[in-house]
This record gives structure tokens, C-alpha cells and sequence, in this order.
């Protein structure tokens, strides 16, 4: 716990973070996780600083909660996860406005385990006041599921953090028909949402059906044309909500 330090970056500006963090460092081993594609802009030079700086927070841009309580998290760490979570938020929002939804991104996956596990750990009181002590937290991961349980499994609210992450699933297949075998794509956590806050299993089941039609769509374009639609390959946050 010393020396080890990792850090998954979403986009290019917190990757240059990163990356320059890492290189002045000295003493420990720094892994960094980050795909060979181009990345999306999610932040600013700057507000990607604050945020590696910090290693976790709440995009409030993209959240909805207010200064109340959410009715659920999105919680994302990796690339190819914030990517299909904010496709997913995208999409709770449009089809289920009145849904309180939060944001969480982590950057350094050592701020999830406990202060006294890890330096970088964060205390109990700052984890409860990001994740809340009793909503339900869907968690798409980069790496194995199991990990995020085991960082998290001292927490107050573990029993309410659902993961998903690499199941091994999948070979060579498009972008999103691989996160589709694997869980981790915007339709699966739009339904991990629906099916996890209790007032939506009656209200978001024409959603749910909606989002396994687009799962079946979004496979069987990626199977007959060998590339993923643009309907989703070239998703983009919403111009408008920046500012919301």
C-alpha cells in the first residue's frame, strides 16, 4: 500500500495529469490504465487537474441531485465505463426526467479503500457524503468487479454498490458489442439503475424493455455491418445539460 499507486484516467487532459504526476514521482510504482484511441474531452485542462489532484469527485455537470439526496449514483472508473456511464445518465434523464441521478468518477482507484488501509484512502465520512450511506451505487469498471467489492467491502453502503466490470467475455468484436458481452455498455446500467431504485420497478419497465430492443439493434448492426452505429460510436454529452 505504500508504494503502489493506480490510476485510470477518462479522457486525454486528465491522462496528461496523470502522466506528469507519475513522472515527478519517485519511490513508488505507478501504474496507469488508458486505451491506445482517441479519447473524448470530458474536462478542461484545468478542471482535470482539480480533479486527478482530488483522484475522486462529483461531476456535478453531469448529475441532477441538486444539494439533495440522489435517488441513485453512477459511478464510473476507466475510460470505456465514464464513456458508457455518461451515455447511460444521458439517457435516464431523457427518458425518466424526474430521476435524481449523481455522478461519481474515480481516478485513483486507491481513494476507495479506507485511510487506514492506504494513504490515498479516503476517510469514512468523505466516502458516505460521495457515495451516501443508503442509495443504491451502479460502478462500471475497467478491470474485475471483485476488486471495487474488495476496496469498498468495509464501507457503510457495500451492500448497495452493484459492479460491473471485465467478465472475459467477448473476442474480436466492435467496441460497443464487446461492452455489450461484458455488462458494462449504456443500456445494461441504464436497466442496473432502474431495477436498483425501488420507486422505478413498476415506472421504468417500458424503459427497461426500451434499452434490450437497443442492445438487440445495436448487436445485430454491429454483426451484419462489422462496426458499431453511429447512432452510438459517435454519441456526445448533450450540448444543452453542460449548463443545467
Amino acid at each position: 500500500a505504500e508504494v503502489i499507486r493506480v490510476y485510470l484516467p477518462p479522457d486525454a487532459n486528465t491522462l496528461l495529469s496523470v502522466g506528469d504526476h507519475c513522472l515527478r514521482s519517485r519511490q513508488y510504482v505507478n501504474v496507469i490504465v488508458a486505451g491506445k484511441q482517441p479519447e473524448r474531452q470530458w474536462l478542461s485542462m484545468d478542471q482535470a487537474i482539480l480533479h486527478c489532484t482530488r483522484g475522486i469527485g462529483i461531476w456535478d455537470w453531469a448529475s441532477n441531485d441538486g444539494d439533495g439526496e440522489p435517488d441513485v449514483v453512477m459511478a464510473c472508473c476507466g475510460d470505456v465505463p465514464t464513456l458508457e456511464t455518461l451515455a447511460a445518465v444521458d439517457l435516464l434523464r431523457h427518458a425518466l426526467p424526474d430521476l435524481r441521478v449523481r455522478v461519481v468518477n474515480v481516478v485513483d482507484l486507491m481513494r476507495l479503500e479506507p485511510s487506514s488501509e492506504h494513504p490515498h484512502g479516503l476517510g469514512d465520512k468523505e466516502f458516505d457524503s460521495i457515495f451516501t450511506e443508503d442509495r443504491p451505487v451502479v460502478f462500471a469498471y475497467h478491470g474485475y468487479p471483485g476488486l471495487i467489492h474488495r476496496l469498498t467491502y468495509r464501507r457503510r453502503n457495500h451492500g448497495n454498490i452493484h459492479v460491473r466490470g471485465y467478465k472475459e467475455q467477448g473476442n474480436i468484436n466492435t467496441p460497443m458489442d464487446l461492452a455489450i458481452h461484458n455488462q458494462i455498455d449504456r443500456f445494461n446500467l441504464v436497466i442496473d439503475a432502474i431495477d436498483r431504485v425501488p420507486s422505478l420497478h413498476v415506472a421504468g419497465a417500458h424503459v427497461k424493455e426500451q434499452m434490450k430492443n437497443e442492445i438487440l439493434e445495436c448487436q445485430r448492426f454491429a454483426h451484419t455491418e462489422g462496426f458499431d452505429s453511429p447512432k452510438f460510436s459517435d454519441w456526445q454529452w448533450p450540448e444543452s445539460r453542460k449548463h443545467d
